[in-house]
């Protein structure tokens, strides 16, 4: 009799990481059916990328990811609305480091400590999000479709009178800075101008902030769904080996992939669902897999661009700014996103020397009414995380005196986050670095193994991956890793697999498909999630018309 796994409930699945992209992976295949699923981490704590911590005082500081991403179509807007995880009253509202979001409370400083004119800020931000809008819109000129986002700015920007102005050409500068922060990137000019339309900004409030329990409330409600001794923490993958079973040949080597532990522990599996991150493909994805990747999958790990974001939190005993300020931005004379800068600095290590002007700024933050938080992105925030903590502080110390003229008191306490420098990240979240095609690159990260036009005589799915960079639509933020979980990392696909195997799995292959094409129903969802959930549908109502579930030429087939 054969040994292969025959279903659901003898299927073995390990699922390496446990940031949002795992634990939907795990949450789903648990709710699904399957119950031989292991989650391994890396660290001694669950949650990637997400680090909710109570550094200074009851409140959380979220030293990972701060907010929810738009709300129509978002499954983890919804999930924390449902389970009334939202911040509501003061905290909802407060500027809380919004990248990309200029506050009339914000007050802007030039290097000489005067203030920039608000009618100023105003005229020049206003500009710059009309002209962001239009890339992300895909509404660009053809002239630009080929430059990078930082040659488009500077060229639309230069037709506006606002570019006469030593003032309106420094708020510019801050403009493209603080927009490096939301593309994780070391400048504007390494990134796409029109594939960043790709990307695609949910409908409702764009930056929604989670109540008292932080973004570990929203991972908690998915670990109630996978039992606590599934998952072993401080668990680090060394080796992913891989087709070591052919199709038919169960006798003989009953799971085609084992996973091999940095501390010698080793795990069978018929699916392996990689989730770490881009980054730490970047670095191990050429001696993680035996055998080897295929060429085009390295090649979309090489290409699709992995920025680091950093923030720096000092707390203070007592508030020195005013009632109404949300922050406190800097205005340099030459930034690192002026044109002529960014060349001169382009070669060697001089840009060393001024690290700190690529922190936008210091801004309030929500439930801590005496603490600042400052944003640093790019190579500047890499070489930032190798300086000490005392270093880091003195500076930020002096920018704050010097730009504001204010009396600034010591530092109380200080949390800096090291994405970059984190051996099990190695950086913050993806972008579509210019010349690069990123659909291709997104779809053939995410594509699984064996390669399809690789897979006669061999057990199929044996690995999958998943993450926030392998969404086409939504890279870079949560929802975007959450749904790749149970959607493009192929759960949906494995689920079918043993439904093809084992028809009198239908009952359940229905249930797994509920799961899975409820998002889609919201009508915001990205292209390939969308098909994945018409697939479910179509596999629903074939299955409620009666048809003979046996009938296996009828089987409905999901897309890849």
């Amino acid at each position: 009799m054969s040994t292969c796994a025959a279903g659901p409930t003898d299927a073995k699945v390990v699922i390496i990481g446990s940031g949002f992209a795992g634990l939907a992976a795990a949450s789903t295949l648990v709710k699904g059916g399957f119950k031989n699923v292991l989650v391994l981490e890396a660290k001694d704590r669950i949650g990637g990328r997400v680090n909710t911590v109570k550094p200074f005082t009851e409140n959380i500081i979220e030293v990972g990811a701060n907010w929810i991403h738009g709300q129509t179509g978002n499954p983890l807007y919804k999930l924390a609305k449902e389970k009334n995880l939202l911040s509501e009253g003061p905290c909802a509202s407060n500027n809380m480091c919004q990248p990309r979001s200029v506050s009339s409370r914000d007050y802007f400083f030039k290097e000489d400590g005067k203030p920039v004119p608000n009618k100023i800020v105003d005229q020049v931000s206003s500009l710059f999000t009309k002209l962001t809008d239009k890339a992300f819109d895909d509404q660009l000129e053809p002239k630009y479709q080929d430059l990078t986002m930082g040659a488009y700015l500077d060229d639309a920007f230069g037709a506006s009178p606002l570019a006469a102005t030593e003032d309106g050409r420094q708020v510019f500068e801050w403009c493209k800075r603080n927009e490096c922060t939301d593309e994780a990137s070391s400048s504007l000019y390494e990134v796409s101008a029109s594939q960043i339309s790709n990307y695609i900004a949910l409908e409702g409030d764009f930056y929604n902030t989670l109540g008292p329990g932080g973004y570990r409330a929203i991972l908690d409600v998915l670990l109630k769904d996978v039992p606590s001794e599934n998952i072993k923490r401080s668990a680090p993958v060394k080796t992913i080996r891989w087709d070591l079973a052919k199709e038919g040949h169960c006798e003989d080597q009953r799971y085609p992939v084992q996973v091999i532990c940095e501390n010698g522990q080793s795990f069978q599996a018929d699916h392996v669902i990689v989730t770490v991150s881009l980054g730490v493909l970047k670095e191990k994805g050429t001696t993680l897999f035996e055998p080897a990747l295929p060429a085009n999958k390295l090649s979309a790990i090489k290409n699709l661009g992995f920025g680091t974001v950093d923030k720096i939190f000092l707390y203070f005993e007592k508030s020195f700014w005013p009632a109404d300020c949300e922050g406190v931005q800097m205005v340099w004379k030459g930034g690192p996103e002026d044109k002529d800068v960014y060349k001169s600095l382009s070669q060697g290590d001089a840009w060393k020397a001024t690290w700190f002007k690529k922190i936008t700024g210091f801004d309030t933050v929500a439930r801590h009414p005496t603490a600042l938080c400052g944003w640093i992105t790019g190579r500047e925030a890499l070489y930032m995380e190798k300086l000490q903590d005392s270093e880091i502080r003195d500076t930020c110390l002096r920018l704050l005196k010097s730009f504001t003229g204010w009396s600034v008191p010591a530092v109380s306490k200080m949390l800096i986050s090291r994405w970059g420098t984190d051996s099990h990240v190695r950086g913050s979240y993806s972008f579509v670095p210019d010349d690069v095609d990123g659909v291709a690159a997104q779809k053939a990260l995410a594509a699984p193994l064996p390669p399809k036009d690789k897979s006669t005589g061999k057990r199929l799915l044996q690995v999958l991956f998943a993450g926030e960079a392998t969404h086409v639509n939504f890279y870079t933020t949560t929802h975007g890793a959450y749904l790749t979980g149970p959607t493009r990392s192929k759960c949906s696909y494995i689920y079918h697999f043993y439904f093809e195997k084992s028809p009198t799995s239908g009952s359940l292959f229905l249930s797994f498909g509920r799961l899975l094409h409820t998002a889609a129903d919201t009508g915001d969802l990205g292209e390939q999630d969308h098909e994945l959930g018409e697939n479910w549908r179509s596999s629903k109502e074939y299955l409620t018309k009666g048809a003979s579930i046996e009938d296996d030429h009828h089987t409905p087939t999901l897309k890849s």
